[in-house]
């Protein structure tokens, strides 16, 4: 079938709610009624600048929803089963996937695909092949992963990027080890849930940093032992609660220059710094070539948590389920999709947790 269904729509900053008309699923896609949606940093990054994709653009990429209806050949789910979107599906087949690197796969990750139309006939776009703040989305079967029915949809809809990269940043990329030091720089939905990941593992003590002290009682909830407001005296209030050297992990959650290199002053000689934050390919950062040798540091980056979606998803649902894992501290706002541009809005103010849209 065809419809037509309410979206988020970006013509560059500008958004709005409006009526958009979906196509029926192709051979192996489905069409996925979507329940719940995160408003992340990545989806800002398509509106202020930091990325340039072709408008229109239905926004959101963090959702989990019910399937509807499959096209033919869908051999992966079926109607009525729950799923998380997988905004970067792997092929299985390339170079990077065959080494096990599928959060590499050079079909992952697609900035903005056309999708629909508008209601007046002009090609839509849709982020990171998604377009997941809207009522609906049709989609290849392998950017669904099946979860368990019992996942509530606010917490499933996290799993699909922000827990994802958090917990695979701390597990996959960093490999934090129980007794590790650890600071976060950055606690939106994704920091916070570095921090999560990195109490889980072990870690004392788990730094958290913002520039917003109203992120304190955040990071405490999600368990950060320590909370700090970044200003010009962090890398030594770091040091001092690290013996004097710095932290093993300093993972960076912002995506800017500026920091980036706290996170590389913050570390300890031989330490990591894990780059979680997406910035501008034009904002560089500079280190001198004898710091870069003294300090013995590692500089990389974690693309989408260093994660494999098809599996980890399942896992990170069953310990939703299992009580292991809670994840309602990290949702602040729950909202309706008309509330969605105010969430943009908090966010680029660096105001609160995760927004959570209720369809």
């Amino acid at each position: 079938m065809t419809g037509t269904v309410r979206a988020l729509v970006a013509r560059g900053a500008d958004l709005a709610v409006e009526k958009v008309r979906l196509g029926a699923p192709a051979a192996n896609e489905v069409r996925v009624r979507i329940r719940a949606a995160g408003v992340c940093h990545s989806d800002l990054s398509m509106i202020n600048g930091t990325l340039a994709p072709p408008y229109p653009l239905v926004l959101g990429h963090e959702a989990a929803g019910e399937v509807i209806e499959v096209g033919v050949g869908v051999t992966r789910v079926r109607g009525g089963e729950h799923v998380v979107l997988n905004w970067s599906p792997a092929c299985r087949r390339c170079w990077f996937c065959a080494r096990g690197e599928s959060w590499l796969c050079v079909m992952g990750g697609a900035p903005a695909a056309p999708r629909g139309t508008t209601a007046d006939g002009d090609p839509l776009h849709v982020t990171l092949g998604l377009g997941a703040l809207a009522e609906e989305v049709v989609v290849p079967e392998n950017a669904v992963v099946a979860i368990p029915e019992d996942v509530p949809w606010e917490q499933a809809a996290l799993l699909g990027c922000a827990v994802l990269t958090g917990f695979g940043a701390v597990r996959n990329t960093a490999a934090v080890a129980s007794g590790d030091s650890v600071a976060v720089i950055g606690l939106g939905g994704v920091g916070l849930s570095v921090v999560m990941a990195a109490r889980r593992a072990g870690a004392d003590p788990v730094i958290a940093v913002d520039v917003s002290d109203s992120k304190r009682e955040l990071a405490l909830t999600a368990g950060a032992t320590d909370f700090l407001v970044a200003d010009d005296a962090l890398t030594r209030a770091i040091r001092e609660r690290t013996g004097g050297r710095g932290v093993d992990h300093a993972i960076e959650c912002v995506g800017r220059s500026g920091t980036i290199r706290t996170a590389w002053r913050s570390a300890r000689r031989g330490g990591q710094v894990i780059v979680v934050g997406m910035g501008g390919k034009d904002d560089l950062v500079t280190l001198s070539a004898l710091d870069i040798f003294h300090s013995a540091r590692t500089l990389r980056s974690s693309v989408y948590g260093s994660s494999d979606p098809e599996r980890e998803v399942p896992e990170l649902a069953r310990a939703v389920l299992d009580g292991s894992l809670d994840l309602r501290p990290l949702v602040t706002h729950r909202i309706t999709l008309d509330g969605a541009s105010d969430a943009f809005e908090r966010m680029a103010r660096g105001e609160g947790g995760r927004s959570v849209v209720l369809i």
